[in-house]
This record gives structure tokens, C-alpha cells and sequence, in this order.
């Protein structure tokens, strides 16, 4: 169908549905869309207002059963009335399935003392042979829940349809004249550019957008974060390795080797390599008694430190390995110091809305003399506010490493509920005097990942939606700049 035929037939009817069209005539409704679309780009011949159908179809596996009966009748009939023994039964085609489906009918039953599958009821009907056939003959005259449960079991699916309305434009006619778009030379020559149609230039409109490179949210907030640190006078800490020694990650931060977070339920150990071996080693025999044994007024742990498990590879848990290494090689010749850093981390953590198997973990770490909890909290404070985040509060917690601790929430306006953002405390001298450190100096840190203050500034309430393959790139390429409130 050309655009003549078409027009010449919304001539006599005055209105035309594209979706009939094509099923009348049996053409390709693109094909049809096509021809409209040619049409209403010549100006206001016709109009096309745009309508959205739905209806339901039977999917192969559904004409599969129209032809030959549902699973769990199959399966019903092929049970003789003595019985069949349940590995024979499952030979036959799509049987799991049907078996499924059929003992939640209460159609069989398993007799446990004849190991045998038994029928229960004398007879079945095959209701969803019937209802596909009704479907596909009237498209809907089905109930909504089995429409749900035939389509959780790929029998059928919904089918969109976006079609037009057609009628009659203000400048409707049924000749269709060709608007030049070019003056050429021949018709200046000719003169009969004085009497050809051309096509109007649209003044108006834009060129063509340039595409160009665009930075994520996480790194837009992550570029935010790293100008407050600096600004709060803090130097960046290296964090280029994800590879860390069990050691590292969690011995020298005062964690005890039975502790669950070396399991590996929440902790990614490497295959290869496998282990590490070179350690400071006086820090290493200090560290194993500290453990061990206790000393600078600590009793430890009490049990035998075992190197081998030291040694252990692991994907780092927290980039609070690499403030160990940084504190160690502070102590050598001790100066107060601001460290911080912005990284990734891994955790086998069970996915869900606000936690990832890999994340970016925000940490800030202070070591002077004398520092307190007060000096903690306000510090905290001061940067929160500096990220436009108000509505904090903080939680006493526990952690190997720190005492006291504190874990701190924000409220989320979001997802309407206070979430976990990070925790804090003060270093532990089990983890600090064996560094070498004077007596009289404190760390202070907290921590916190980068993916939740994102969510929040942004209003992203799933954080698949912000890391991952379900990432919208649009999404990454309109939102603009973080601007934190300073």
C-alpha cells in the first residue's frame, strides 16, 4: 500500500485505524506505520493519533500443549491404576513439570510402602488445554489468575500493540505533490523554481548533538568526597592493591583469626596465589603476642597464633588494611597525620537493595595526641555536614579493632527509613603500641561506602540500579553534577 491508496481510503471511511488496516489487507503493520509516517512529514495532510492495544497469545510451548494436552495429564495417564514407581514415571516427556503440577492438584500421590507413584482421583479434565483453546479463539475470556499462572509458566504472553488513528488533516488531499528540499542550478536556469514547491526550512531547529564521555554518579560524589577531605587538610592514602595478606587485613588490626568475618561466607580467598611471605617480622612476633599472650595492658586473646593463617590471600575486606600499613610506616618517625582514601572493597555478601559483593569504601583517618571520642564525633560531624547530610545519628558498636565504636545512619528520604552509611571509632592500642607508635597518640577513623550517600543524593532507592547490568545509561548521562552542600 502506497501513500495514494491510503489516502484515497481515509478519503471514503474519514477515519482508519492502522492496526485493522494491516489485518485487513493482510500487510505488515510497520509497513503501514511507514507510509503514515512519509505522509504526516509532508505537513498537516492527515492526523495520526496514537493508540495502545494489549492482547494475549499462546507462546510454542503453549501451542505445543493445544496440540498435544498439558503436562500433568500426560503424565496422570500414563499412571497405570497399580501404579508406576516414580523413576519410571520421570522418563517421560516434560514429567518434572508435570509431576509438579499434578501433586499440587491432588491428583497422585506417592505410596511410600510400595515405593509408587498412585493415581488419587479416577479421572482428570485438562483445564489449561481448554483454557489455551478459549485464549487463542477470543484472546481474553480467561480468568486474570490463570492468565498469571499460564504466563509464570511461559504458556502465553502479552502482546502491545502501538498503533494510529487516522483521520482527515486540515490540508488534506488525496494528490500528493513532492516538496523540493534542494534549489538547484537547472531550475535556476529554467526559471521554474518560480513555479516548484519547496519544503520550508525549519530556522528553528538544532544541529546535531555531539555525544561525548560522561562521569558516573559514583564517581561524581566520589570527586566531591575527595575535594572535602582535601580541603579538610587530609593526604591521600595509595590503595592501588586489592590483593592483601591476611596479615594486613586483619591481624595487625587486632582481629582474631577465629573471628566469622575470615570465613568464607564473608570473605573472598585467592586460590593464587594462594599465600604471602613477607612480613616486617618484629612487628610480626609483636603482633602474635599481642594476640596470643596480650601485653600493653591487654590480656589478648588466649589462643596459639597461627602464621600459616596469616599468610592467607584474600581480596581485601576494607581499605582499613592499607591505614595499618600507612600507621606502621608513620611510626618510624611520628608526626600528626590526616590520611583518607576512596577505593574499592569485597565482601561475599548476600545481594539485596543497599549491599554488593563489591563496593567503594570511603575512609578518613586522624592520628594525633591525645585524641578523644569527643574529637571523633566532631570531626564526623563537621564532614556530614560538609556533604549535605544533616540527619545523622550514631550507634554504640563493636569492632576487633576499635574501642569505643560507633556506627553511624542517615535517614534516607527515599526508601523512608535511617540505613547504615559507615562506622567509626577509635584504634585499639592492642593494634597501635605494637606499630611502635608513642603512648600518648589516638587514631581516630570512620568509614563508610560510597554506593549509599550516591543512593541518597540521588534518590536511587536499588543500588543494582546505580552498579551493574541493570544500569540505566541514560540515567548516568542526565544526571547532573553532585552538588554537596558545603
Amino acid at each position: 500500500m502506497d501513500s495514494e491508496q491510503l489516502l484515497n481510503l481515509l478519503d471514503i471511511k474519514c477515519s482508519i485505524s492502522t492496526w485493522d488496516l494491516s489485518k485487513e489487507n493482510n500487510i505488515d503493520h510497520q509497513k503501514i506505520i511507514g507510509v503514515v509516517n512519509s505522509i504526516l512529514a509532508l505537513g498537516n495532510i492527515i492526523t495520526a493519533d496514537p493508540v495502545t492495544s494489549k492482547y494475549w497469545e499462546l507462546t510454542d510451548e503453549g501451542e505445543s500443549i493445544l496440540l498435544n494436552g498439558s503436562y500433568e495429564v500426560n503424565l496422570f495417564n500414563a499412571i497405570p491404576s497399580d501404579g508406576i514407581p516414580q523413576k519410571e514415571l520421570m522418563s517421560i516427556p516434560n514429567a518434572k513439570i508435570g509431576f509438579s503440577q499434578a501433586m499440587s492438584k491432588g491428583w497422585i500421590v506417592i505410596d511410600r510402602a510400595a515405593n509408587k507413584v498412585m493415581k488419587k482421583v479416577d479421572s482428570v479434565v485438562d483445564k489449561v488445554k481448554k483454557d489455551l483453546m478459549e485464549l487463542k479463539a477470543s484472546h481474553d475470556q480467561i480468568s486474570e489468575s490463570d492468565k498469571l499462572d499460564y504466563k509464570k509458566r511461559k504458556l502465553i504472553r502479552e502482546v502491545v500493540i502501538k498503533s494510529f488513528t487516522l483521520g482527515k488533516g486540515p490540508e488534506f488531499t488525496t494528490s500528493i505533490v513532492k516538496l523540493e528540499t534542494e534549489l538547484t542550478t537547472e531550475m535556476i536556469l529554467s526559471g521554474s523554481w518560480k513555479s516548484t514547491p519547496f519544503k520550508p526550512y525549519n530556522f528553528e531547529a538544532l544541529g546535531q548533538p555531539q555525544s561525548a564521555g560522561c562521569l558516573h554518579p559514583l564517581l561524581k560524589v566520589r570527586s566531591d568526597f575527595r575535594q572535602i577531605f582535601l580541603e579538610m587538610g587530609f593526604t591521600e592514602m595509595p590503595t592501588n592493591n586489592f590483593v592483601e595478606s591476611s596479615f594486613w587485613n586483619f591481624d595487625a588490626l587486632f582481629q582474631p583469626q577465629q573471628h566469622p568475618a575470615r570465613d568464607s561466607h564473608d570473605t573472598f580467598f585467592l586460590d593464587n596465589p594462594q599465600t604471602s611471605e613477607n612480613f616486617p617480622q618484629k612487628y610480626l612476633n609483636k603482633v602474635k603476642t599481642v594476640h596470643s599472650k596480650g601485653g600493653y595492658g591487654s590480656q589478648g586473646y588466649g589462643y596459639d597464633w597461627s602464621l600459616d593463617e596469616a599468610k592467607k590471600n584474600v581480596l581485601r575486606t576494607h581499605t582499613t588494611a592499607v591505614s595499618a600499613r600507612m600507621l606502621f610506616g608513620l611510626a618510624k618517625d611520628f608526626k600528626p597525620t590526616k590520611y583518607f582514601s576512596i577505593d574499592r572493597v569485597f565482601r561475599n555478601e548476600t545481594l539485596d537493595a543497599t549491599h554488593l559483593a563489591e563496593f567503594q569504601q570511603v575512609e578518613g583517618v586522624i592520628a594525633d595526641y591525645n585524641l578523644t571520642l569527643g574529637d571523633l564525633i566532631g570531626v564526623l560531624h563537621t564532614f556530614f555536614e560538609r556533604l549535605g547530610m544533616t540527619e545523622i545519628k550514631f550507634k554504640p558498636a563493636y569492632n576487633p579493632y576499635t574501642e569505643p565504636s560507633m556506627e553511624i545512619f542517615c535517614y534516607h528520604q527515599g526508601l523512608k527509613k535511617w540505613i547504615e552509611i559507615g562506622n567509626s571509632g577509635m584504634f585499639r592500642p592492642e593494634m597501635l603500641l605494637p606499630m611502635g607508635l608513642p603512648e600518648k597518640v589516638n587514631v581516630i577513623a570512620w568509614g563508610l561506602s560510597l554506593e549509599r550517600p550516591t543512593m541518597i543524593k540521588y534518590g536511587i532507592n536499588n543500588i543494582r540500579d546505580l552498579v551493574g547490568p541493570r544500569v540505566n545509561l541514560q540515567m548516568v548521562q542526565d544526571n547532573p553534577i553532585c552538588r554537596l552542600e558545603k
